[in-house]
Formats: C-alpha cells, sequence, structure tokens
C-alpha cells in the first residue's frame, strides 16, 4: 500500500501525519529531498528548493507500505491520495504564523482556491483515488483520523466535493 498524503502549502500535512498511528512507514518528503540533496537549485523568489522530481520518484520506487507527504506527494505513484484542504484564509494565517511572507501566503492561498493540487492530483491519479479532507475546523488529531480512515478503504474517494473559489 502506497499513500500520498498532499495539499497547498499550510492545510496540516506535515502535523497531521506526524500524528498518525499506522503500521505504514510515514515518509516527509521535504526533509526527504533536504537530507538527500534531491534539488536542482533554488527558486530565489519563493525562497524554497526545486525538487529534483526524477530522483525523488527513483528513492520511492520500490518502497511499499508507505505513506508519503508534501505538497507534491500527488506526483508520485500512490494507491491512494488523500488531498488536505483549507480555507484560504486559513491557509494565510498558518503560513504566516510559521513566518512566512505575506506574498508567499496569499500565493499559495490563491492556489487552495483555484484547487491546484486538487486538480493535479486527480490529473495524476483518477478520481478513483483521490480523497479530499477539510481540515480548516478540524484539529490535528482529527485530521490524522480522517487519513486513517483513507488508508483503512473506510471512505470512499470524495475528489471535487470541497470548494473555496467563492474566496478569490
Amino acid at each position: 500500500m502506497r499513500v500520498a498524503v498532499t495539499g497547498t502549502p499550510g492545510t496540516g500535512k506535515t502535523t497531521a501525519t506526524a500524528r498518525l498511528d499506522t503500521d505504514l512507514d510515514v515518509v516527509h518528503l521535504n526533509d526527504v529531498i533536504k537530507s538527500e540533496g534531491f534539488s536542482t537549485g533554488v527558486d530565489e523568489e519563493r525562497g524554497s528548493l526545486v525538487a529534483d522530481m526524477d530522483a525523488v520518484a527513483e528513492w520511492l520506487d520500490g518502497r511499499d507500505d508507505v505513506l508519503f507527504e508534501s505538497h507534491l506527494a500527488h506526483n508520485f505513484e500512490a494507491d491512494r491520495v488523500a488531498v488536505l484542504r483549507a480555507h484560504p484564509d486559513t491557509v494565510v494565517d498558518r503560513l504566516r504564523g510559521r513566518g512566512d511572507s505575506d506574498s508567499k501566503a496569499y500565493e499559495n492561498a490563491e492556489s487552495e482556491a483555484l484547487d491546484v493540487v486538487l486538480s493535479e492530483a486527480v490529473h495524476h491519479h483518477g478520481t478513483d483515488s483521490v480523497y479530499e479532507i477539510d481540515t480548516t475546523d478540524r484539529d490535528p488529531d482529527a485530521v490524522a483520523d480522517a487519513i486513517s480512515a483513507v488508508v483503512a478503504g473506510e471512505v470512499e474517494p470524495s475528489a471535487g466535493t470541497v470548494s473555496y473559489v467563492d474566496w478569490l
């Protein structure tokens, strides 16, 4: 079983997956990208590493019984993809709270309102493998429980059930 947990920055991926009670190996891809040197440079405008997607895919290849999380996780082979969602105002508050600039926070909020990560996840995996989880009013333990339900196959796929387009 391979499960990807993805979503716009600020939706709660790292926090929730750190609280999971699962037999799957939990991998934080952003940490792997840094520790393994899987980057092709730095995006100066955003102050972030540019991931070497081929290197990450190769590193993940052959790993089974794994849950991997990152805003990039939906780009890799997975049996199920949990897309964490949050209201754009919540994304802004969370990103500002961890020290991101206003421009970075609002860029990510706009991405969330436009369903960018969800659209990419559906494009790569189809609607039958994508599960949306709205984290806006849930504490991290409740989000972890919702991810666990996806892993266990206790919920139906739900791509397209969350919308924040009216925020725009």
